[in-house]
Parts: structure tokens; C-alpha cells; sequence
């Protein structure tokens, strides 16, 4: 994709006109075409469904040579993802909406454009196709949310051996020069006495994958703290307790809660949200050697606690664990973490809703409603105290995984509970942060479930 911002100030350029239409509509609307304009619109089986497109010719004296005509649910109620097959299918050029401004169609007329061709050895990048819009003030903002969810994309795309831990912490490194931030990384041994889980699990990995825990500080020191902390599980092989080839297939999408926390930490400095912001994350590669952690080991964690290993393959929360410690000693007002976490999740609400669990109802439902109003609605979880019992150890304080089965994402979420502050404001997303199948404006591969919805939640609750 072109380098053109694919969203631009309306001052009067020539552009094509896009018509929106639903189906209730279309025979209205359609009447006020030619015969051969209607002929043509049947000839492509264009009825106003939605995400259905149609190019027709423009009438002599018209001063255009065609419009195009999009299917949608309504025309006066846009949703994000409005435009998006048309800027899929149409060919490039510049655009206007006929009926007014886009308003949040501009996302979807983006992020439809995305293409991952880093690794076509013969790519070439399709023109852009560029959407007008009269709300000057809208176009940085959505250029910026959409370059968000890009970002998480890109990375959870990337293959494990271009983004292992190191990559991961020269793109952090990259966005801190940006935006002035501070980072400090901690790497391979030494994080045997200040982030011991993370030391254990990233271990087994080759040198190249050493594990490492990346904090980057940003904002007044005066300001509310707000932590963010994403898994950074660059591949996964399930430890000891290895995966099968089909469960093991789509593991470089494990450092997904990563790639959501370093993209919502960008739009946070970006837009120079009020805040003092702490961006935790662990990353490691779950790999197998001789070092490797075993099941029946007892580790120590950051904050004391011993955990027995039940399962190597529940290792994220491991690595949480440690980093949601240190976030918790900033006594944040706010702290969010996003973990590609469980297969539970998953079998409960499928790829599209990521799971949300949060200490306080109306953070969950500040994050719902916002989630709601863009496109990106989360799904609450319980965190019921009466399943705590089943994380007890005969040995340790806690073990990591239990044998039952059961609520495994909120188990999971009563896992990382031990390792946050008393009285933090808490919210934890499991999210697959992988798309399976193509929709207008998400192609299938890496997605962002939950960064919209955390974003504008954090709008409204700090004021951007």
C-alpha cells in the first residue's frame, strides 16, 4: 500500500462520488436512475444488500463518467466497516461520499486497504484509493486508530523468527525515540532476581531468543498512572508440555496481547493523553532444551509468591504475572493488560469478542460502551471467588494451571488477580488477536480485538 494518507480534507478536487444504499431503499433510489443505468446495476446484481458495490455510468452532461453504488444496512447510520468493500474493490482514485461525511466509515475505508507484502518476493502494492472528508479535525485521530490496528497486524503477522523477543524490543525501542519516552530493558539472566517467572519460561530459548521485559515510561510525574502490560510470546511450543502440530500452527500470534499494548501505548502518546504511562512487557519464546521448565517445578515469583507448574503450555500468565507486579508497584489508576491467554476464551466467544475481566463493574462497562459505539465490543467474564480454590497447591502458594477444565478464562484471570495491587482499577483482555476468515476491511491473519474500545474508554475517562 502507498505511503498516501488514504483519508484527506475536502476542498473541491475532483473526486468519484460513492452512493450508499440499503435494500428498503433501493427501489426509491434506483427511480431516480436511467434505464441503462438500471440495467447495468442488474447486470452486477446490485439490490442494496449490504456489501454489495456496483460502478455505473454517469448521465451525459453529468461531468463525471461513473459513480459507485455500496450496499448498506443504513445510510443514515454509518458503522465503521460501511466502505470498507468498497475500498477493497474500487480502482484507485480519489473518492467522496455522496451523501454527507463518512464519519467512522473512515476506519474501515483504511484498514481495508492494508496489505502485509514484506515477504512476496515479486509484490507490488496496489494504488491507493483515497476517501474525502469535510471534519478536518477527524482525519489525525483516524489516521492514527487505524494505524493502530495496522501496527497490531503487522506484528502478529511477522513469522517468530523475524519477531522474537529482540525484534519486539527494537520495535519498542523504535516508538519510545518517537515519542521521547524512557525505556529500560532487562535481558536474559538478569532477570533471574527482579522477574524471575519471566526468567524461567523465556530460558530454554537460543541465545538470538533471549527472554527480556521491556518498561517504557511516558508523560508528567505528576500525572494518573496508567500501566500497560501485554504478553510478548513471540512463538509458543508449549513447553515441555508440547503442543500438537495443529495446536502449535498459529503460536507467533502469542505475543498478540503485546502487539495490543504497544499500539494503544502509541496512540496514548500520540495524542498526548494526560497521563503518566507505564508500558510493561515480558517477552519470551516458550521453547524446549535442556533448561527447559518442567512440570512439578516450584518458581518464585517477583512478588514472592511460589507457583507449582501444572502445565507448561499456561506460561503467559507466568510471564504476566511478574510484569503485572511491577506495574501495580506505580500504583496506577488504571492498569490494562491484553494476553492471546486461553483456548477457553475462545471456545466460550469465539475470535471475534475478546474476553474482558475487570475488578470494578464500571470500568467493564465504560470499556463495553465505548467498545459498543466503535465497532470493537469486548465480552465480560466473571472472576467469581469461589473458583480460587481451585489454583491451591499442596506444595506452593498457587499452581498455574488446574486439571479440571473448568471457566478457564476466568481461572486464568484469577491467576494474574494475585499478582495486581490491592485496590488497583483492573481490566484483563484474553483475545485471539487473529482473524480466521476475511471480512470487509479485516482480511484474515493478525487483528486487534479490544484496542478501539480501550482507546476511547481512555479518551473519555483522562480526556484527550
Amino acid at each position: 500500500m502507498s505511503d498516501t494518507a488514504l483519508i484527506q480534507a475536502e476542498r473541491g478536487q475532483n473526486a468519484t462520488e460513492i452512493h450508499l444504499v440499503n435494500e428498503a431503499g433501493f427501489a426509491d433510489w434506483s427511480r431516480k436512475l436511467s434505464d441503462v443505468q438500471r440495467a447495468l446495476l442488474e447486470a452486477q446484481r446490485f439490490t442494496g444488500k449490504g456489501y454489495e458495490t456496483a460502478i455505473v455510468p454517469a448521465k451525459p452532461g453529468d461531468g463525471a463518467a461513473w459513480f459507485a453504488v455500496g450496499g448498506v444496512a443504513d445510510p443514515d447510520d454509518l458503522s465503521s466497516w460501511c466502505l470498507a468493500r468498497l475500498a477493497e474493490v474500487l480502482p484507485a482514485g480519489t473518492y467522496r461520499l455522496a451523501q454527507g461525511d463518512p464519519g467512522p466509515a473512515l476506519h474501515g475505508w483504511q484498514t481495508a486497504q492494508y496489505r502485509n507484502l514484506a515477504y512476496r518476493s515479486e509484490a507490488e502494492a496496489p494504488g491507493a484509493r483515497i476517501l474525502l472528508t469535510g471534519n478536518v479535525n477527524a482525519i489525525e485521530p483516524a489516521i492514527a486508530e487505524a494505524d493502530a490496528v495496522n501496527l497490531v497486524r503487522r506484528l502478529v503477522d511477522a513469522p517468530p523468527e523475524h519477531l522474537g523477543p529482540a525484534a519486539l524490543e527494537s520495535e519498542i525501542e523504535a516508538i519510545a525515540k518517537a515519542h521521547d519516552a524512557k525505556l529500560e530493558v532487562t535481558r536474559g539472566d538478569q532477570l533471574e532476581q527482579n522477574y524471575p517467572m519471566v526468567h524461567a519460561v523465556g530460558r530454554a530459548a537460543a541465545r538470538h531468543h533471549a527472554p527480556r521485559i521491556m518498561h517504557l515510561t511516558w508523560g508528567k510525574a505528576d500525572a494518573p498512572v496508567l500501566a500497560l502490560v501485554g504478553k510478548g510470546v513471540t512463538f509458543d511450543s508449549g513447553g515441555l508440555d508440547i503442543k500438537s502440530a495443529t495446536g502449535m500452527a498459529l503460536m507467533k500470534k502469542d505475543m498478540g496481547g503485546a502487539a495490543h499494548a504497544i499500539a494503544l501505548a502509541r496512540l496514548v502518546m500520540q495524542h498526548n493523553l494526560p497521563v503518566r504511562l507505564h508500558l510493561l512487557v515480558p517477552a519470551v519464546e516458550n521453547a524446549i532444551s535442556g533448561n527447559a521448565l518442567r512440570p512439578g517445578d516450584i518458581v518464585t515469583s517477583r512478588k514472592g509468591l511460589t507457583v507449582e507448574i501444572t502445565n507448561t503450555d499456561a506460561e503467559g500468565r507466568l510471564i504476566l504475572a511478574d510484569a503485572l507486579d511491577r506495574a501495580s508497584e506505580e500504583n496506577p489508576e488504571l492498569m490494562i493488560d491484553f494476553a492471546t491467554l486461553t483456548g477457553a476464551a475462545r471456545v466460550a466467544l469465539g475470535p471475534e469478542y475478546p474476553a474482558l475481566m475487570t475488578r470494578r463493574s464500571e470500568t467493564a462497562d465504560a470499556l463495553i460502551a465505548a467498545g459498543r459505539a466503535h465497532d470493537d465490543e469486548p465480552w465480560r467474564l466473571p472472576l467469581p471467588d469461589s473458583y480460587v480454590e481451585w489454583l491451591d497447591s499442596p506444595l506452593a502458594d498457587c499452581i498455574n494451571a488446574p486439571k479440571n477444565g473448568f471457566a478457564g478464562a476466568s481461572v486464568a484471570g484469577l491467576f494474574l488477580d494475585k499478582f495486581v495491587g490491592d485496590g488497583i482499577d483492573w481490566a484483563h483482555f484474553d483475545t485471539y488477536a487473529w482473524r480466521p476468515t476475511p471480512k470487509p476491511g479485516r482480511p484474515k491473519g493478525g487483528e486487534a480485538y479490544g484496542l478501539r474500545a480501550s482507546w476511547h474508554m481512555l479518551k473519555a475517562r483522562f480526556g484527550a
